[in-house]
């Protein structure tokens, strides 16, 4: 039972414990917020502690120190750059993974339009990977199949978030030199119970079902990317997101940190170096680093911090145009610094769990507009304003005299 010692804050629902059990018995449930927690069955617990030895978080180990490496892409082919959030360089990696008869873990839509990790083995399926997912993937077996798939000498590519390559690599307990591992910036990782609420307030003002959503849309360029839906009454909602704002509601709440995990907002996993051997992520900026390759259709920043991560770029650089660059102009802010908890978020995930969308959001947006006026009305603010009405009233009468 040896998971139970973990914090609640610290967990980050990567499912390494569940995973690894040998019984069975530990379960990912979500909590009122939509988030995954484990929950063991006690009576089945032999209390071999192996869930704690995989626990990333209860046994966190420090990344390895690599002069990391960092470049400007984009992959050559322009329909896989156009599907793509940024340039497209993640679809290169895992074709050529593919090519030499590997395997290829990443986040996909279910159904019902909730994220879960899944593997490829042939390239008309990855698509399903292709694109930004907003929202915290389930790991669900993906740790068990990777193993499998690596022991038997396959090719693996796995791709997720920082802290999921950590557990990946907790979960694994040693190395592989047929295991290649790529995380990204990770900005934090909103509640999908958030999320499906926010896809049922869609469906209801356009009154049908959902058939496609694109968090990264590129019908209106790259740096006014879109967040997108499609129904299937045929009616489409869009609406541009541009130098980290919107109007989307949800996009809203996920940039201001409303919706995040708890683990989010004190991420253990926020380092220069990192657990994986490639980090990918949109090069924002690119127009003052480097200039020709803004042409506003996307964009990957690439940064190595293995020798494996090296030998990888090397094999795929025919496919892409690139150009190394500083890595201290590579990386934003998120690479290294967690998002900050901003007043209100717990009282929003209450009132969330309970109630509709709209409701919560409104309720939000009210206690921010309150607050806000609070704020210009603090005691301080008070004495300046009488401080400077007194000194304009004595200049008044100075001027009389």
């Amino acid at each position: 039972m040896a998971v139970d010692k973990i914090k609640k804050s610290k967990c980050i629902g990567c499912s390494s414990c569940s995973n690894i059990c040998p019984k069975g018995c530990i379960v990912m449930n979500e909590d009122k917020e939509g988030f995954l927690y484990p929950i063991i069955n006690t009576a089945n617990c032999c209390d071999c502690r192996l869930c704690e030895s995989a626990c990333p978080s209860m046994n966190y180990q420090e990344p390895r120190i690599y002069t990391n490496l960092a470049y400007a892409a984009f992959i050559k082919n322009d329909k896989s750059r156009f599907q793509s959030s940024s340039g497209g360089v993640f679809s290169a990696f895992a074709e050529y993974i593919i090519d030499k008869g590997g395997v290829v873990f990443g986040a996909s839509y279910d159904d019902t339009f909730l994220v879960s990790h899944i593997f490829v083995e042939d390239k008309q399926n990855l698509e399903k990977l292709r694109g930004s997912k907003y929202v915290q993937s389930r790991i669900g077996n993906s740790y068990k199949n990777a193993k499998n798939f690596l022991e038997s000498g396959r090719l693996v590519y796995f791709s997720g978030t920082p802290c999921q390559i950590a557990g990946l690599h907790s979960f694994l307990r040693k190395s592989y030199d047929n295991l290649i591992t790529q995380d990204l910036i990770c900005h934090g990782v909103p509640s999908p119970m958030v999320w499906l609420k926010y896809i049922e307030y869609r469906e209801n003002l356009a009154n049908s079902k959902t058939k496609k959503i694109s968090f990264r849309s590129k019908i209106s360029g790259w740096n006014n990317f879109s967040i997108l839906f499609e129904f299937e009454n045929g009616t489409k909602y869009s609406t541009k997101i541009s130098n980290g704002n919107s109007d989307d509601p949800f996009m809203k709440l996920f940039l201001k940190n409303y919706c995040l995990r708890p683990s989010c907002y004190d991420c253990q996993f926020k380092n220069i170096h990192k657990h994986a051997d490639i980090t990918l992520a949109d090069f924002w900026g690119i127009q003052s680093v480097v200039p020709n390759f803004d042409d506003d259709k996307g964009v990957s920043a690439i940064i190595i911090h293995s020798d494996k991560g090296r030998k990888a770029f090397e094999l795929i650089s025919d496919k892409i145009t690139f150009k190394k660059t500083d890595f201290n102009k590579t990386y934003n802010w998120s690479y290294v610094n967690s998002s900050p908890l901003p007043i209100g978020r717990d009282k929003f995930m209450n009132s969330i769990s309970k109630e509709r969308f709209e409701d919560s959001y409104l309720k939000l947006m009210r206690f921010l507009k309150r607050n806000q006026i609070i704020k210009k009305i603090t005691p301080k603010n008070i004495w300046m304003s009488l401080k400077y009405r007194v000194k304009h009233a004595i200049s008044m009468v100075s001027k009389k005299r």
